[in-house]
């Protein structure tokens, strides 16, 4: 992976990575799921279900396979965590009226994944309301432990803050490769998550849409690699 990590033991050693947000310990999936321990939750955003139906309803065809790939994606990083509490941080759809065109193949993946635990919907921009087809708990926003869990970053100063909705990307140009995968991007005070869906694509954190949550307090970027993920310094990342 362009030298970005070094010799390890074990295949696994990269697999997770501990992030803090303002003294609570989490460990962020390769898969960009965020595992908090504690309290027993795993933590997505930006699954954006049926993308692949938007885009051919507008004549851009595509595979139509991006909710089921997205959702079993989803049930390895459960399997991983066996997390009793999920929470998707808003535009879990792409539009709303696509929980009516999931297939019920799908529908019964996830029904399989909320049995017996607590899942919640957080709304967001491109999903304002969730129909009860998906089950679960829909709210605004939630806080748990002192944490804010929303689906877009408030700009300024910010703290006690994880979001979604930007999909942030990190670009690297290092031995004459380039690199751009999604990353979580963080300063210790507040968190962006990359977006887990299939179709999702990301913004290079470079761009000004990131200024105004970190401005001049720095930040700190893990990259999702193939084989796992690895935190990369801020003076490797290019602009597109």
């Amino acid at each position: 992976m362009l030298e970005l990590k070094p010799e390890r033991l074990a295949y696994d050693d990269f697999q997770d990575q501990e992030i803090s947000v303002c003294g609570k310990r989490f460990r962020a999936d390769m898969s960009g799921a965020l595992y908090w321990p504690s309290e027993d939750v795993l933590i997505v955003a930006d699954l954006h279900l049926e993308k692949g139906s938007s885009f051919a309803s507008r004549g851009q065809l595509v595979p139509p396979y991006d909710t089921r790939e997205t959702l079993q994606k989803l049930a390895e990083a459960i399997d991983r965590t066996d997390a009793a509490t999920i929470i998707a941080l808003g535009d879990s759809l792409h539009d709303v009226e696509a929980s009516a065109r999931i297939g019920l193949e799908e529908i019964e993946i996830l029904q399989i994944m909320q049995e017996e635990r607590e899942w919640i919907w957080v709304t967001g921009n491109h999903d304002p309301s969730i129909g009860s087809r998906l089950g679960g708990t829909v709210v605004t926003e939630i806080e748990v432990e002192g944490i804010v869990l929303r689906h877009e970053p408030r700009p300024g100063h910010v703290t006690h803050e994880i979001a979604g909705h930007l999909h942030p990307a990190a670009k690297l140009s290092m031995y004459g490769y380039t690199l751009r995968r999604p990353c979580f991007v963080g300063n210790g005070r507040r968190l962006v998550m990359p977006a887990f869906g299939t179709y999702t694509g990301g913004l290079n954190i470079l761009e000004d849409a990131f200024e105004p949550l970190f401005s001049n307090d720095g930040m700190h970027v893990w990259i999702l690699g193939q084989e796992g993920l690895y935190p990369v310094a801020t003076r490797l990342l290019k602009e597109d």
